[in-house]
């Protein structure tokens, strides 16, 4: 029940900051559809946002909660110590990258945008939002750094709510700067990393003041080079080799997207937010709640309670998210229709986008593993394993792309990200089955087999009964429309579970949300 109540906590908070974000996407759809200046932001975005993946959310995150937890069991000044130290550290790192970004901005566009070169226009605006954008990775690594730390002391409302302001800047920064940019001369996606600039640092200052309540006012360390300090370094630098990996992996999609056709990028990214809604409302939500429960039950040797919080962890994400998989699969063309086909995202883009987001739904079940067993590794202090499996599935992917996506197409982009994830999750499934001595009821149990059955059964009463002329329809009729589909597979999906026995999970889940939402 712990590990539920903080799941869904995150997870509503989550769902407000993810509402945001589509309305971002739904903006900027609108303002400048799937176009090479679309493009041009998403490759200059990722390169800042590929650092985060080492300095913010991954190998990071993983490494610091478990210790901070430790320090923090120890006394509240070591931890105070210890935050404050990677606090100096991690500003100091990101701060030197970032204005390295600055400099090197037109040699890393050529690396991740070799065809960008034949348009001097775009390769320039690529070039300038880069620099724009460059200080983000600092304000979005630190803002992580006050989200572990908050989260470890089980706080997990308002550092999921966090990300939220980044979505704000981004809108007002489109709504606002796009036209007084224009008379200014200017192209108006320049509003978009603007607003990127500013939402990274608000999402690291909305936090800070619920830092400064708990007792973690700013500290100049004595010594930068602590037990602590150290030990999360050491614990982070597997994670480099996996990093390095991960980017010669995004470097060649980059390449291989922006080769294929104009918007190809564009399409990738809007089919990848869809994607990421119920990732970061509940894979991330449930990873996060699980680090924090399993690495403080792991500290006390309780081995036993550990193992019953992962299952849990386990359970709830294939509880969860299947029915989204459902829905972003048979009504993926419906929901890309009714949220961005307008302005300049014509009918073309959509069919394109969903064609990209029925490959990503795939892998929800896999992706929702993944970010549970991650930081499980981390806390047992097994690191490499995660670095293995990630090298294993990224050079399958690799492999996959470059095969497939010059015959059938951009959309082999995101099926090679959906079956790598599967091959990542499945390999360290069964190294954590050798080291925890879990049984293989642990994965496959009577119980995951019912998610399974209601699953299918939902989805294709979805498939085959609720499907209706959509797209000649009114705005409102759409809207309507879409959200009785998605309510419908969400009754039909409980009441089969219900009528396999598993009545009890369906109720803890709907009664924690009654009650937060209550709450809210």
């Amino acid at each position: 029940m712990s590990v539920l109540r903080s799941s869904l906590v995150m997870a509503v908070a989550t769902f407000f900051s993810r509402i945001l974000g589509l309305i971002r996407e739904q903006v900027m759809a609108a303002y400048f559809g799937a176009s090479g200046v679309t493009d041009a932001f998403l490759v200059a975005y990722r390169i800042p946002n590929l650092l985060r993946d080492l300095f913010a959310e991954g190998a990071f995150s993983s490494a610091f909660v478990p210790t901070f937890v430790e320090a923090n069991q120890e006394s509240r000044e070591k931890s105070r110590q210890l935050m404050w130290s990677l606090f100096w550290l991690l500003a100091l790192i990101t701060g030197v990258i970032s204005l390295g970004i600055m400099i090197f901005a037109p040699e890393l566009i050529k690396v991740f945008a070799p065809s960008f070169i034949k348009d001097p226009e775009k390769f320039e605006i690529t070039v300038n939002l880069t620099r724009i954008m460059a200080p983000f990775l600092t304000f979005v690594s630190l803002a992580a750094l006050f989200m572990g730390v908050l989260n470890s002391l089980k706080f997990f409302f308002l550092p999921a709510l966090a990300p939220a302001s980044y979505n704000v800047m981004s809108i007002l920064s489109m709504l606002t700067l796009s036209g007084v940019l224009l008379k200014w001369g200017y192209h108006p996606i320049y509003s978009l990393g603007i607003g990127a600039m500013l939402g990274g640092f608000m999402q690291a200052a909305v936090q800070f003041p619920l830092i400064m309540k708990h007792g973690l006012k700013p500290l100049w360390p004595k010594k930068f080079w602590t037990e602590k300090s150290i030990k999360v370094v050491k614990l982070i630098g597997p994670g480099l080799v996996g990093f390095a990996a991960t980017q010669v992996n995004l470097l060649i999609i980059t390449i291989l997207a922006t080769g294929t056709t104009v918007g190809a990028v564009s399409w990738l990214n809007y089919s990848f937010r869809l994607f990421q809604l119920p990732v970061g409302i509940l894979s991330v939500s449930i990873g996060n709640s699980n680090l924090v429960h399993f690495s403080e039950a792991w500290k006390k040797h309780d081995r036993e309670g550990a193992k019953a919080s992962l299952q849990s962890s386990y359970y709830l994400s294939f509880l969860t998210v299947m029915p989204a998989m459902i829905v972003l699969y048979f009504l993926s063309e419906e929901i890309v229709n009714l949220i961005f086909e307008r302005g300049r995202f014509d009918r073309e883009s959509t069919v394109r986008t969903a064609e990209a987001l029925r490959m990503y739904a795939l892998g929800l079940p896999f992706y929702g593993v993944y970010k549970i067993w991650v930081p499980t590794f981390y806390a047992l202090d097994r690191q490499k394993i995660p670095v293995i499996a990630s090298l294993f599935s990224i050079g399958f992917n690799i492999a996959f792309c470059l095969l497939l996506t010059p015959i059938f197409g951009f959309k082999m982009l995101a099926l090679g990200t959906t079956l790598s994830v599967f091959v990542n999750a499945a390999l360290q499934s069964l190294i954590l089955r050798k080291d925890l001595e879990l049984s293989w009821n642990f994965f496959f149990s009577q119980r995951m087999l019912k998610v399974l059955i209601a699953t299918i059964g939902a989805g294709l009463v979805l498939e085959i009964f609720l499907k209706i002329d959509f797209f000649s329809q009114a705005l409102w009729f759409k809207a309507l429309t879409l959200g009785a589909q998605i309510f419908a597979t969400g009754v039909l999906y409980a009441s089969l579970l219900v009528l396999m026995g598993e009545r009890s999970a369906v109720n803890a889940v709907l009664s924690k949300i009654t009650k937060k939402f209550k709450r809210k």
